[in-house]
């Protein structure tokens, strides 16, 4: 199986995410993780067959890949460079795309002999986690609404002189995980634009009208039990281990698609904590970091001395002191 080469940061992710229950801040943060996108877009978008998971992450824009914060009316979340992840109209009510960002088009994307002779084309990806299938509206509107909006948001400001022809392909790519009805679970369904009927001789270019894609992902059980040859399978199974509270051969799952035999140290207590789906902290860890976070922020202490705190009485790495903390200060 092609597999590629995991982070530090994604392993520790993966640590924080062990007895989840639901779509909570951990899991969110997990599932925008590079080396995790690439593997669902990969399973989705049609321009990356062919491509390896570590081409699809060259896609992807390095600074585009932080979980969406809500931003303020009319600004630009400065985590996804060139995308706002909220769209807002006066009397309207804010929404907010869960993750916004744009990647490499290879299909339609010109390599020149030379830097100025190149032509990037981008595909504008949505992806969004949901906790139901059934929210008391379909998903499948829900979708198609905000591709029409993120299509939409490509011009500022239409003009006379607005040209349309830089208008680039959208996907909205939907996981839902609760509350789908049996004989759909593990499906994957795709909706896009198509050129249904011609009257005459004429003959129109796909590329100019396939410019939104709708990706429904339906699961459906802590225990998956889809044959493993069957379609789509390499990707349900592996959204089914990393979306549902771990189980006992979560680790061995996830080692078929990311190496982290690189990060030795951390992979080995990693191993030893995934274990029947218990908390990866050991007895009394975790409330100790909880508190000194807590009581460090009464007292107004800045984040980064509160991060070098429980680096020194953790013996944490930076990043897993910083996810801690980002943990516990959300408590607040």
């Amino acid at each position: 199986m092609d597999r590629m080469q995991g982070s530090m940061g994604t392993l520790s992710a993966m640590q924080l995410t062990a007895d989840t229950s639901g779509l909570d801040a951990e899991c969110k943060a997990l599932l925008h993780r590079k080396e995790v996108v690439s593997i669902i877009l990969k399973g989705t978008v049609e321009e990356y067959e062919g491509y390896s998971m570590e081409e699809i992450m060259g896609f992807i824009e390095d600074d585009s890949m932080e979980e969406a914060k809500e931003v303020s009316a009319g600004r630009t979340n400065a985590q996804l460079r060139g995308d706002n992840a909220e769209f807002a109209q006066l009397n309207e009510k804010v929404s907010f795309f869960d993750l916004l960002f744009r990647a490499k088009n290879p299909v339609l994307s010109e390599e020149g002999m030379l830097p100025g002779d190149s032509m990037r084309v981008d595909l504008h990806i949505d992806i969004e986690p949901q906790k139901t299938y059934r929210p008391g509206y379909p998903i499948e509107k829900r979708g198609l609404y905000y591709l029409a909006r993120s299509l939409s948001a490509q011009f500022s400001l239409v003009t006379e002189q607005t040209d349309y022809g830089g208008l680039e392909k959208c996907y909205s790519i939907w996981i839902c995980r609760d509350d789908i009805p049996k004989p759909e679970q593990y499906s994957v369904s795709f909706y896009g634009i198509a050129n249904t009927k011609n009257i005459g001789d004429c003959t129109v270019n796909k590329k100019d009208y396939d410019l939104i894609k709708l990706v429904i992902i339906r699961l459906g059980d802590k225990v998956y039990n889809r044959d493993e040859g069957s379609e789509g399978n390499w990707l349900l199974r592996f959204l089914n281990a990393i979306m549902y509270p771990h189980e006992e051969d979560f680790m061995d799952t996830v080692s078929e698609y990311i190496d982290f035999s690189a990060n030795e140290e951390l992979w080995k207590e990693t191993n030893g904590m995934f274990s029947l789906g218990q908390c990866v902290w050991e007895d009394g860890r975790e409330d100790g970091i909880r508190a000194m976070i807590r009581d460090n922020l009464e007292e107004r202490t800045p984040a980064e001395r509160i991060i070098e705190k429980l680096q020194r009485h953790f013996e944490l790495s930076k990043e897993r002191a910083q996810m801690y903390y980002e943990k516990f200060a959300q408590e607040e």
